[in-house]
């Protein structure tokens, strides 16, 4: 079967039902026209904070050597710009598929004059698997990711074997994945899968103290839910 084609940004979407190119989508796709505001914003800024396209030459492209995050999921970018702007001599790599999330991130990193905000439309595991080099990035965030709390969309969860594989080829010695979750049965599935993983050493509780308390993470703290937070550094 073709592959079907998100009306949002071109992305192949396998054969509509979850696969993308022999694996399962750790996300849902969303599909609606955009507005005028947001296709301004990405044709105004996205020249300018896109990464050029290939494997990734973070000196290259983002014109020094800096250490390089990337945050896998980045939303309306609230993390993001807040890492970026309390680490003035890292460079942020904000991915995500979803047009509008992008757009108004741009359009605040702007307004707050963030130079060192970059970002990426499209699947954060392509870009791992296809253009991130080995040993490049001093740390990967995953803030709030899709439960899917269902048993049968379990395999959908973006933390299993393969892609902390990729993190941890990616990741620098001593880098670090940093997890958040409002959600318990996604926290025991981190917990468990980070525990099985002996490349990570492995600690939970520390709230990173640039992190807002925006998203996802205020409707989970409103809800009376806790948030759980993992750190695994990455040995040797």
């Amino acid at each position: 079967m073709a592959p079907v084609l998100d009306d949002e940004f071109g992305e192949p979407f396998g054969d509509g039902n979850g696969e993308v190119r022999g694996r399962v989508r750790s996300y849902a796709a969303r599909r609606g026209r955009l507005s005028a505001l947001t296709r301004e914003r990405m044709e105004r800024l996205l020249p300018d904070h896109g990464i050029p396209e290939g494997p990734l030459d973070p000196a290259a492209a983002f014109g020094r050597e800096a250490p390089v995050v990337l945050e896998v999921g980045c939303g309306h970018g609230a993390a993001a710009l807040a890492y970026a702007e309390a680490h003035p001599d890292h460079d942020l790599l904000a991915v995500d598929v979803f047009t509008p999330a992008l757009a108004r991130m741009l359009a605040e990193a702007e307004r707050r004059g963030l130079s060192n905000v970059w970002v990426h439309q499209g699947d954060a595991v392509l870009l791992l698997e296809q253009r991130i080099p080995v040993a490049t990035l001093a740390a990967v965030h995953l803030f709030f990711p899709d439960p899917w709390p269902k048993a049968k969309h379990s395999k959908r969860r973006f933390l299993a074997r393969h892609t902390l594989d990729l993190v941890a080829s990616r990741l620098v010695p001593g880098g670090h994945l940093l997890v958040a979750t409002d959600h318990p049965v996604y926290a025991d599935h981190a917990r468990a899968e980070l525990a099985a993983d002996e490349r990570f050493v492995v600690t939970e509780g520390e709230r990173p103290s640039w992190r807002p308390t925006d998203g996802f993470e205020a409707k989970g703290l409103e809800a009376g839910r806790s948030v759980v937070e993992f750190r695994a550094v990455l040995s040797g």
